[in-house]
């Protein structure tokens, strides 16, 4: 083939390959959590990276109970300004997007959900449920109710029912999100989904129109960093909690053993990542407190040995520590009390049980060397005074004694100097106080 022919062919070909359609791919990511800072990130990253890799739309599918206000907004922003269409998928039927999750589901370009999901229940509420005076709830009710507003109306959503969810707390099947215009489409999976939406042409959030072509779409799925996995798992308020208190098991154990040195290397990490989780949940600085001093209360049944007073204590101040520990929005976001009874009342108890193991040995009498042989009982060898033999603890020791004693009496031991022994006759103290051992 000449060279013409040549340069004339790589050109066609050139040019076929660009006239082909590019490859349409959707990123995919699964948020079946609550909503909180790491969420926050996840969602934000994937939109990147969709940007980034020219993908033609995010999908995001949510089953949430709701979460934190602060990330909740941060993930609005991201979904406004995405340069890609992001499609938030309320699934598998059973789910919803409660609270938090109605905010982000109004925010998409496109909002849909599956057969038997529900949403809605987006009434602001303060961390443990606290009640607050009716100025503060106005101003909580009015924020949430402006932030649904600014964006619900360029979605091309229903603004007042949307509203009605953040003041009444109103819920809304999927079936009554579709008829009252909250969601765009009911779809049963992915594909299903997908194929509902392509050639819908949608309105950005900047008012510029985008049809969709999403029905021969490779879907592929955005995974958590390693980093996003771990600091989701300590974000679980339950496990920051359980960290927090075998940290400082572990820190009491080393205090109590000196140079054990692994109780204190497991302590320091476990205390590490509870505080890294406290950082990032709305932890109560005052709860902390309260664990603190409970550990400072077990710590006092060691020193006093109050038969467990202080103990029980201790327990009951760290049970209330522990349902304070994180003011979550909702109680997902909070310690269960199942967890606080399970991880305080085994603390608490092997705590008073060692106490009382220690206190019991400390009580009894030395029963070995120089001290364990006061007040035993032996015979007398010889007569006394002023010294002889006597039999004690299976042998013959050198002994001398104050008063008249006649072999074959029975002795007391009352003092061990050196190889020698003073003793009396067993007769002059009670023989209560005295312990034979010959």
């Amino acid at each position: 083939m000449k060279p013409a022919i040549q340069h004339a062919f790589y050109l066609l070909l050139l040019s076929l390959l660009f006239a082909l359609p590019a490859s349409a791919d959707v990123l995919k990511i699964v948020v079946h959590d609550t909503i909180n800072p790491i969420t926050a990130e996840y969602i934000g990253r994937t939109i990147d990276q969709a940007k980034a890799e020219h993908d033609d739309a995010v999908l995001i599918e949510l089953h949430t109970p709701g979460g934190m206000l602060d990330s909740t907004r941060e993930i609005i922003e991201k979904i406004l300004a995405s340069p890609v269409p992001v499609i938030v998928f309320v699934t598998p039927s059973g789910g919803y997007a409660a609270s938090a999750g109605f905010f982000i589901l109004q925010s998409a370009d496109v909002a849909a959900m599956s057969p038997g999901t529900n949403t809605g229940a987006a009434h602001p509420v303060l961390a443990n449920g606290l009640k607050v005076d009716d100025v503060m709830k106005a101003k909580m009710e009015n924020d949430a109710a402006a932030l649904i507003r600014s964006y619900v109306s360029k979605r091309g959503h229903n603004v007042e029912v949307a509203e009605s969810a953040v003041r009444e707390s109103k819920s809304f099947s999927a079936q009554e999100a579709l008829d009252k215009n909250l969601i765009d489409v009911i779809a049963n999976d992915d594909k299903d989904l997908l194929t509902k939406l392509d050639g819908r042409t949608i309105t950005r959030f900047g008012g510029e129109k985008t049809t969709l072509h999403l029905s021969h779409e490779v879907i592929k799925s955005a995974d958590m960093t390693v980093k996003q996995k771990v600091l989701g798992f300590l974000m679980d308020p339950n496990m920051a909690f359980i960290f927090f208190s075998l940290g400082m098991m572990a820190l009491y154990a080393e205090f109590n053993h000196p140079g054990a040195v692994i109780p204190g290397v497991i302590g320091i990490i476990c205390i590490s990542l509870a505080v890294v989780a406290f950082n990032l949940l709305p932890t109560s600085l005052a709860a902390v407190f309260l664990i603190l001093g409970a550990f400072a209360l077990f710590g006092l049944e060691v020193k006093f040995q109050t038969h467990g007073a202080l103990g029980l204590g201790g327990i009951v101040l760290m049970i209330i520590g522990a349902l304070l520990l994180v003011d979550g929005p909702i109680p997902e976001m909070r310690v269960k009390l199942i967890t606080a009874l399970s991880v305080t009342i085994p603390i608490g108890l092997i705590t008073i049980f060692l106490v009382t193991v220690a206190y019991k040995a400390h009580r009894n009498k030395v029963i070995t060397g120089v001290e364990g042989m006061l007040g035993l009982v032996g015979v007398a060898q010889t007569a006394m005074p002023p010294t002889g033999k006597v039999f004690v603890h299976g042998e013959t020791w050198n002994a001398n004694s104050a008063n008249l004693i006649s072999p074959g009496e029975l002795v007391v031991v009352r003092k061990v100097n050196g190889l020698e022994l003073e003793v009396e006759k067993a007769g002059v103290i009670p023989a209560a106080n005295a312990r034979r051992n010959s």
